[in-house]
């Protein structure tokens, strides 16, 4: 038993510093991502500032560079939060997590999108390092961009511990990389955890050094572009030394990790204590921008803390926190640079040997305990004079709302979104698979107070927002509350059911205030069992659909059962349902139209885990453990099974025991195994071939 490796009192603020810098890099430069450097110096010149508006996109997207950097380390969570993780359990991370076509990556074929031949050759059964291999694959494929783009987590996790962190970060990357792409990888990770500890950027970027070949061709770049900062003060010049002997046009593939490392390493050394140059410099130096000022942006965050984003433009204001990762794990897809910074600093204290942080104020969802943050809530866009900001409250902090003069006519909203937006229904090249944060049936919590210099008393309610048939929102609020200045009180609301029309924000409104003035939202939480029937909606919109995490060949959206799946090869699963649930009961009637089995799913946490209930042809009615490529039979009995013939199920699940009740008694089983799954969401399932269900009932379970 080693003793526990001591962390700096700071540590979450920069992993937080970390993760914002990275979401902030991602998004400034994502709207230009592979122009040429001349290319953006004609249309934007230097880029210092958020650009998306004139590319009519919307900031706050899903990226890959985002989603792979925070998806790719919940290895640690699955396989065991060790040191010692090896390439192969990060790859099955890989295939649990990611669906071909859909999420994270640049799906660009086998052959010219390195992670996609990853992938591929990691479902046929090669497993990692191998899949990445320079043997498997060649140099011009195994040593594209995609390595260092995804590696700040792993440094995340291993503060001041720069030769942990280049460990991990070479077991990561070479599930899909190899040669100079993992020791670029190597080197930034090293660096990133070193910046913990040290903001001499010539001391972090020695640090780096001393983790890879020191004749590999990534050191002799290092010396390259040390060489030029010396010599000129103008980082400019510096970009057209590396245009020369590091352009694109000197390497194979689209996207090339070399010449990209050079702009970040240049960036550093130009602008390593000033967040704001830092990301003009890289952005202005185009190539692959979104991935530059990410990892830059990470890099920085760390070194200088939360006051990196201080005394120059707001980066931080129209983010406010926000993060969008596409995987298959449906629940974490709306998600924030807190509850991330949470779970990244959690899993670095438990490989330090530390027991995690408490979780704030009773484990609410929705805390600002960092400082700054907003976690996404922002003011509805109807409304003027109105604004958010994170306070100190007591010891801890809060989310002021400040408001003018309030009518019920024109209340004041501020709210967070709980599920997909509409501007990301039709992303560029990443499809966002989500599923919604909170359901009904399920209780919303919040404690507000009115501010203490209020003139006037005010009204305050939970509010949630649906859309219904035609993509609109639709406000529901709780029974309003009256408050008087520097009053508190505690908000619930348990939430309706409006057919199967997800919930898209939630958070609070001031209803009436006869004077201006502030409330205090201190946390937005929310418990209980979900509640509710899903069909089709009458009027064959599809907003409903989006709902679920498509892992199969075909999810029809308007013909046949509401749920209708294909599948060619293997499983093909739909997910629905976040981590959140626990013991629950689900009903629906099973039909199998072509195939050898369809089930239903229990407890989803991806596509290769969670527990199933299968009705086979063979003439069998299974209970089934799926972790990775293991299914285990936990219980099964003879059963009468017919092509197009409905079965009707209700699955109890509760603790480690599973009853299903058919039309013929019951079959249960209890998991023992010390692999149980302890919770997530729900789903329909088939193997190589077509399978449906008109409805889709959740609800607590009734014990007789």
């Amino acid at each position: 038993m080693h003793a526990p490796v001591e962390l700096q009192a700071d540590y979450l603020d920069r992993v937080y510093a970390g993760v914002l810098g990275k979401i902030i890099g991602v998004y400034a430069g994502r709207p230009f991502e592979g122009m040429t450097y001349q290319a953006v110096r004609d249309l934007l010149g230097e880029v210092s500032y958020y650009v998306h508006d004139r590319f009519n996109v919307p900031l706050i997207v899903a990226d890959d560079d985002i989603g792979g950097t925070f998806t790719f380390l919940r290895a640690l969570e699955d396989y065991g939060t060790t040191p010692d993780l090896a390439s192969e359990a990060v790859g099955k991370a890989w295939l649990n997590y990611l669906i071909e076509g859909r999420t994270i990556l640049w799906w660009g074929g086998n052959g010219a999108s390195t992670e996609h031949t990853a992938w591929l050759n990691l479902k046929k059964g090669i497993s990692a390092p191998k899949s990445g291999s320079i043997e498997v694959n060649g140099h011009g494929v195994a040593e594209q961009i995609g390595a260092q783009i995804f590696i700040d987590g792993w440094a995340l996790v291993a503060p001041a511990q720069p030769d942990l962190a280049a460990r991990l970060a070479q077991q990561a990357a070479r599930v899909s990389h190899d040669g100079e792409a993992v020791h670029a990888a190597m080197l930034w990770a090293a660096m990133e955890s070193e910046a913990f500890r040290s903001a001499d950027i010539e001391h972090v970027l020695h640090t780096g050094l001393s983790k890879i070949p020191a004749d590999c061709l990534i050191a002799k770049l290092v010396a390259d572009i040390r060489a030029w900062h010396n010599t000129y003060p103008d980082w400019h010049d510096t970009r057209d030394q590396i245009e020369a002997k590091y352009g694109y046009e000197h390497f194979p593939g689209s996207c090339h990790v070399v010449p990209n490392h050079a702009l970040m390493i240049m960036t550093v050394l130009y602008a390593a204590d000033n967040f704001h140059k830092a990301m003009t410099i890289i952005n202005s130096s185009a190539w692959d921008t979104d991935c530059n000022a990410g990892n830059v942006g990470c890099l920085i965050g760390i070194m200088n803390g939360l006051e990196a984003f201080e005394g120059g433009p707001d980066w931080r204001g129209p983010v406010a926190d926000q993060m969008l990762i596409s995987s298959a794990d449906g629940g974490n897809s709306i998600n924030d640079a807190v509850k991330t910074a949470y779970y990244v600093a959690n899993l670095g204290r438990k490989l330090a040997g530390h027991d995690p942080l408490p979780a704030p104020k009773d484990g609410a969802r929705f805390h600002f305990s960092l400082p700054g943050s907003l976690q996404g809530f922002v003011i509805g866009a109807s409304t003027t004079g109105a604004s958010v900001t994170n306070v100190v409250c007591g010891d801890s902090r809060a989310l002021e709302i400040a408001f003018p003069k309030v009518s019920s006519s024109q209340p004041v909203m501020a709210t967070t979104r709980s599920f997909t937006p509409l501007d990301a229904m039709n992303m560029r090249q990443y499809d966002l698979m989500a599923s919604p944060l909170v359901y009904p049936g399920q209780t919303l919590r919040a404690c507000v107070q009115a501010g203490k210099g209020n003139a006037a008393f005010i009204s305050v309610a939970l509010r949630a927002r649906y859309y219904d048939e035609g993509r609109e929102l639709v406000d529901i609020d709780s029974p309003p509350v009256t408050i008087a200045p520097g009053a508190a009180a505690e908000l619930d609301f348990v939430l309706p059911e409006r057919g199967s029309s997800p919930i898209a924000e939630i958070g609070i409104v001031v209803l009436d205030a006869a004077a201006p003035g502030t409330v205090l939202l201190d946390y937005l939480k929310w418990d209980g069992t979900p509640q509710f029937t899903l069909s089709r909606p009458r009027l064959g919109v599809d907003y409903w659909h989006h709902a679920f995490v498509n892992g199969t060949r075909v999810f029809a959206r308007t013909w046949g059962d509401a749920f209708h799946i294909s599948q060619d090869v293997g499983d093909g699963l739909i997910a629905y349902g976040t981590r959140d649930w626990t013991d629950y009961s689900v009903e629906l009637a099973l039909t199998l139209h072509m195939g050898r089995y369809s089930a239903v799913t229990v407890r989803n946490q991806g596509m290769r885990r969670y527990y199933g209930v299968r009705v086979r042809l063979d003439q069998k009615l299974q209970i089934v453990r799926v972790d990775d490529d293991e299914c285990t039979v936990l219980a099964e009995t003879t059963f009468p099974v017919a092509l197009e013939v409905a079965v009707p199920l209700k699955v109890d699940v509760f603790g480690t025991t599973i009853h299903v009740h058919h039309a013929h008694g019951t079959l249960s089983a209890t998991d023992s195994s010390g692999r149980a799954i302890p919770s997530g969401g729900v789903g329909l399932l088939v193997c190589e071939g077509a399978a449906s269900s008109k409805e889709i009932r959740v609800s607590p379970i009734r014990l007789n």
